[in-house]
């Protein structure tokens, strides 16, 4: 396994890793558009090398097997005491290559980035019903920092 950086916005497995990660779940949106915003926040990160960084994993044959993107956070991130805070802001490892180190691989990476960045601290988040990332953010050393709810009324 070759863990890289990303460094072109037109590449096709980092697109197919972002798809698979955030697929297009509005039915309302024309066919491609979810692809388009893909494509412009791969430009935008790649653009701002200071704040974004982005992994993918190959296996020895060229293949795809996960990506990882992260960013530098400078406003409050809940269970850490500094700032910035590298984050992640995604990751994923096709189901093939579940449970092989994959995720493990791409996270160090992320960690090494965040590191040379000035960073003291790694975070995430996953939704609270996401009960396998929840799992998978455990089993690579996150801890658990806080729950909550979010709750907004129309004005």
């Amino acid at each position: 396994m070759n863990i890289a950086p990303l460094r072109d916005a037109t590449d096709p497995d980092w697109l197919a890793l972002r798809q698979a990660l955030w697929p297009d779940d509005d039915a309302s949106e024309p066919v491609g558009a979810r692809s388009a915003e893909h494509l412009a926040e791969m430009a935008s990160q790649l653009a701002e090398p200071q704040r974004f960084a982005q992994f993918i994993a190959r296996g020895a044959g060229g293949e795809a097997l996960g990506l990882v993107e992260a960013a530098l956070r400078h406003d409050y991130v809940p269970g850490t005491d500094s700032t910035p805070v590298g984050f992640l802001e995604g990751l994923y490892v096709v189901p093939a290559a579940r449970r092989q180190g994959v995720a493990r691989a791409l996270v160090q990476a992320a960690a090494d980035w965040a590191r040379a960045q000035g960073c003291t601290e790694l975070a995430s988040d996953t939704p609270l019903d996401n009960l396998l990332s929840q799992a998978v953010h455990e089993r690579l050393g996150f801890a658990e920092a806080e729950r909550v709810v979010f709750f907004s009324k129309a004005l």
